[in-house]
């Protein structure tokens, strides 16, 4: 059966129900994902680079360039309002940081074979919003202030943007509003920035939302908007309420450019960071990368720009959790945003808050058919243990999301599926030479009492 074929016939199960009964020979895993079983899936669909041509992608490096330089624009201003960030100059960027002894508990205590280096991506100490969702979600605030600035006349080329602190600026995007559905940390990203240049910010906050985030925003000056089902419900209303009101500018977490490109600058900056480490990342030394994934934006637009960058070398997986694999679910039966979790009977639900997501986006999806290399699921309880060994083995905080990525680095050598994968793609032998990024979404945030409750909280 060919993708095309499958696609209506899956369709149709949906709408009678029966897809729990009906698995294609394409997607197997289906029955495990509905047990909620942990499971391993290698993209059938990825291309080797050559082979995919400017044509086949709406977006290109020229488009990442641009946001590169458009966040070198507003530096002073970031400066100027965030002085934490004068160290780098008004960027926002975290540490590449080696984690040998987390790679040594993972080996004594679940066997992990895993060869090469381990890093950590410390996008949890992201300046501003604690979270990786900083990239994507300032980036897009700010894109919008150059916009409505330049229109109205009130910058101009060459101009240096910390000006935009001054009262009067402040008082024109006063009159502007900006509005965004977030299970908490793309609202915090949205809403701390928004709010330190003046715009009224409305963040609509689904029920796995953490208090404390809530609270944070608040805090702010930023109006919340709290609702007592789901992640797709929030973004719904956030939508509708926007759409009322000419004045407002919603950021849609499920299918936004902009968030997308401003994930996608974390990779040409991470070049740098490598060559300060000496890791060389070709043929014969890869880098392999994993990513936590809720509705797609932040691992998308990251592998997006690390294969524009590394092309072939870089093999790029995301992890979700087992109750809300949403971009697995999406991807692996080609639905893409026409399937849910809750049409397989899982509940959506986890401790992993940012990746409690039940419908994937599916412009990131098909952007990720041809680029992705796979995905992993993890149990919640599992990201707790993550969590509290990294603690104790590197003295490094992480919010249980973040801990998902770490399920890559333990399943790469160690499960039939990635060393089929790796044994198909000549790197069994490099695997010594190899590079491996954990990539770190959040947690610098998080008060130090919901810390205690994670250290002791067990299944």
């Amino acid at each position: 059966m060919t993708l095309e074929e499958y696609r209506p016939t899956a369709k149709h199960w949906l709408e009678k129900d029966a897809i729990s009964k009906n698995m294609p020979d394409r997607f197997p895993l289906l029955q495990e994902m509905r047990l909620a079983n942990e499971v391993v899936w290698i993209n059938p669909d990825k291309c080797p680079m050559a082979e995919i041509s400017a044509g086949d992608c709406e977006l290109s490096m020229a488009d990442i360039n641009d946001a590169e330089a458009r966040l070198q624009r507003f530096a002073p201003f970031i400066m100027h309002c965030f002085p934490e960030t004068k160290k780098q100059g008004g960027l926002i960027e975290s540490a590449l940081t080696d984690i040998p002894e987390m790679k040594n508990r993972m080996a004594e205590k679940y066997g992990c074979r895993l060869q090469g280096r381990l890093l950590l991506k410390q996008d949890s100490k992201l300046a501003i919003a604690g979270s990786v969702k900083a990239r994507g979600g300032i980036y897009e605030v700010l894109k919008h202030t150059e916009e409505l600035a330049l229109a109205e006349g009130l910058l101009k080329e060459g101009d240096n943007y910390a000006k935009l602190a001054e009262p009067e600026y402040r008082e024109f995007f006063g009159r502007h509003k900006i509005q965004v559905g977030s299970t908490g940390n793309l609202g915090m990203s949205i809403g701390i920035m928004g709010a330190a240049i003046g715009y009224q910010v409305i963040v609509h906050m689904s029920a796995d939302a953490k208090q404390w985030k809530k609270d944070l925003l608040r805090s702010h000056g930023v109006t919340v908007m709290e609702y007592e089902s789901d992640y797709g419900e929030a973004v719904e209303n956030g939508r509708k309420q926007s759409d009322k009101d000419p004045m407002s500018y919603f950021v849609d977490d499920e299918n936004s450019r902009n968030l997308f490109l401003g994930y996608a600058v974390a990779a040409k900056r991470l070049v740098g960071q490598l060559k300060e480490k000496r890791i060389s990342v070709d043929a014969g030394h890869p880098l392999f990368v994993y990513i936590p994934c809720g509705v797609g934006g932040v691992p998308g637009g990251i592998t997006f720009g690390l294969k524009q960058v590394f092309g072939d070398d870089v093999h790029c997986f995301f992890a979700e959790p087992v109750q809300a694999p949403c971009m697995l679910l999406g991807m692996g039966t080609g639905l893409h945003h026409d399937i849910s979790v809750q049409d397989i009977g899982l509940s959506g639900s986890t401790e992993a808050d940012g990746l409690a997501v039940g419908r994937p986006s599916g412009f990131v999806g098909k952007m990720m058919e041809p680029l992705l290399d796979g995905e992993f699921t993890i149990q919640d309880e599992k990201m707790h243990g993550f969590l509290r060994e990294l603690e104790e083995t590197e003295n490094i905080f992480l919010e249980p999301s973040a801990c998902a990525a770490f399920q890559g680095a333990l399943k790469i050598e160690n499960a039939p599926e990635t060393l089929e994968y790796l044994d198909r793609n000549k790197l069994i032998d490099r695997m010594a030479a190899a590079s491996h990024i954990v990539w770190a979404t959040g947690g610098s945030l998080v008060p130090e009492e919901v810390r205690e409750e994670y250290h002791v909280r067990r299944f």
